[in-house]
């Protein structure tokens, strides 16, 4: 594929994604940079291009190469290869879509949308970063981002049930509940998968996995690959409906949570038959119908707020809620709750080992926060942000504690005979 059709299929898919609302924000940014002070890019880098403003120059030149009244003349300003390749970097190095500069912005222009459709365009021309782009390709062909197939979702369940000695549904044929996975946990961090199982069955949940559709993760939103973010949604929606769920739970897993709650709808063009909550807003449903008695936890802890779970997902509060009275040493950061720093490898950053080096650089912001509140241990409701946190906690030989918020919970039950699911 020559320069010359990347830059004109660019062109044309940004204004394909700039709806009316995107072509409104490019005109209202006033250039303030209050959205500069909010980004964990800009703070840990202090580079002016990941000002999160910068991220309109590619919809804001497209647009005005396609509408500016003497384009025809060749007078508007001219998009290039080379432009093409620097701004692949900053949309998808250094963007998380955590959405905290719209929190700043005098405006409120929601820079995350703008990025994701700046996003389609790049695959559309050929573009993009190819680790994430085969996390994307992955989850198409073999169900998941790390390769979690059907039948290696089987033998893992299988395992993690006769290892455990917790039972773990599997393809029910009815329930009222779906639980969905991420790889990530069923890979990294499989503790987790038993400790949802086991709080689900200790509330007496009539749930189940689903071999159909059980991978949350949602690699083709973050990576721009539509088609791919659509089957991922309806896999999931199918397996629903199959069982007949009337819920879908989403794991410790923020984009996924974001993608199926807030934009899964938009995708299919119809209202989802079934409600969709967060695992932490799950079993905050569950403790406050009495079906969670927990141990008291001494540890002094602290909690980190997954961006697409608190800032943009709205659950902030019951995370809290879960350790209200039993966390009795919990310390907030500064800030905290919808305006907390993000980890750094959300929106897919994760997936790119070039940005690594950014990465980590943008984890000093946690550590000096986790550090102010003299907290043993930061808690987290999301495995993108533990793998995040994990992999910079060892770059930097930092000695905080991490902890996954569910897994917390199902240590600190209080042990009590409920029936088998």
């Amino acid at each position: 594929m020559t320069s010359t059709i990347d830059v004109h299929a660019a062109a044309q898919t940004f204004l394909a994604h700039t709806e009316a609302h995107l072509v409104s924000y490019l005109e209202a940014c006033v250039h303030c940079g209050l959205c500069a002070e909010a980004c964990h890019f800009y703070q840990a880098s202090g580079n002016p291009e990941h000002t999160p403003a910068y991220k309109l120059f590619p919809i804001a030149q497209a647009y005005r190469r396609q509408k500016f009244p003497l384009a025809w003349l060749g007078l508007a300003p001219r998009i290039d290869a080379d432009d093409l390749k620097h701004w692949e970097t900053l949309l998808f190095d250094t963007c998380t879509l955590c959405g905290r500069c719209t929190t700043a912005c005098p405006m409120g222009i929601d820079i995350a949308s703008i990025v994701t459709g700046a996003r389609r365009a790049f695959v559309a021309a050929g573009l993009g970063p190819a680790d994430l782009l085969a996390a994307a390709d992955s989850s198409r062909e073999h169900g998941s981002p790390l390769g979690l197939t059907a039948q290696k979702l089987r033998e893992r369940i299988e395992w993690l049930a006769d290892e455990h000695g917790v039972p773990i549904a599997l393809d029910k044929a009815k329930a009222d509940v779906l639980l969905t996975v991420s790889s990530v946990e069923m890979m990294k961090y499989p503790e987790s998968v038993v400790a949802m199982a086991k709080l689900l069955n200790h509330a007496g949940v009539d749930w189940t996995f689903s071999s159909k559709g059980y991978e949350a993760t949602n690699f083709g939103y973050l990576s721009g690959k539509s088609d791919i973010a659509k089957l991922m949604v309806e896999r999931i929606v199918d397996a629903a409906q199959s069982v007949g769920a009337r819920t879908v739970v989403v794991p410790e897993c923020g984009h996924a949570f974001g993608v199926l709650r807030w934009t899964a709808a938009n995708m299919l063009g119809r209202p989802l038959p079934f409600a969709v909550l967060h695992i932490s807003e799950f079993l905050a449903q569950l403790k406050r119908a009495g079906k969670l008695e927990l141990t008291p936890l001494k540890e002094s802890i602290t909690y980190h707020d997954p961006c697409q779970i608190s800032r943009r997902g709205g659950a902030a509060r019951d995370a809290r809620y879960l350790l209200e009275d039993f966390a009795e040493d919990f310390r907030e950061m500064t800030p905290t709750g919808n305006l907390n720093w993000c980890c750094g490898g959300g929106g897919g950053v994760q997936a790119i080992a070039r940005a690594a080096d950014l990465r980590y650089k943008v984890f000093k912001i946690k550590m000096d926060q986790v550090e102010q509140t003299g907290a043993q241990t930061m808690v987290s409701s999301c495995s993108n942000c533990r793998l995040t946190m994990d992999e910079s906690k060892a770059h930097w030989k930092w000695e905080g504690g991490l902890a996954s918020l569910v897994e917390l919970v199902a240590d600190h039950l209080v042990e009590e005979t409920k029936p088998a699911v």
